[in-house]
């Protein structure tokens, strides 16, 4: 008899293991990372239509109780949200734009750990 696609050992070999949470809490939580959204960009993914969908669809991490999950919900956040803007997704091809975005995150950090 054929497993049902929906059982835990379906669902296991399908994802290599992980859940379809871990896995979609470890993408999003790279979205913090400006240079692998310079990346995303130059793999012309940002340009996809189905890839912006689920950028989309994404955004359920910025409400609880999934927010509570992220480690570095500022960032993490910030970018999902420039994501959804068109121009945003074509301007981070920019590497300097990365470098920017990345200044200002050390420098939030350094700011918010000053207040220590």
């Amino acid at each position: 008899m054929a497993q049902d696609s929906l059982s835990p050992e379906a669902a296991e070999s399908r994802y290599g293991g992980y859940t379809r949470f871990e896995i979609e809490l470890e993408f999003v939580q790279s979205l913090a990372n400006p240079f692998y959204l310079n990346h995303l960009a130059s793999q012309k993914l940002l340009n996809d239509p189905a890839f912006v969908a689920y950028l989309a669809y994404l955004q359920y991490w910025s409400r609880p109780p999934y927010i509570k999950y992220l480690n570095y919900p500022g960032p993490t956040l910030k970018h999902l949200e420039l994501l959804q803007e068109e121009r945003f997704r074509q301007d981070i091809i920019s590497p300097e734009l990365a470098q920017a975005l990345a200044a200002e995150g050390v420098k939030a950090s350094v700011e918010w750990h000053k207040d220590d």
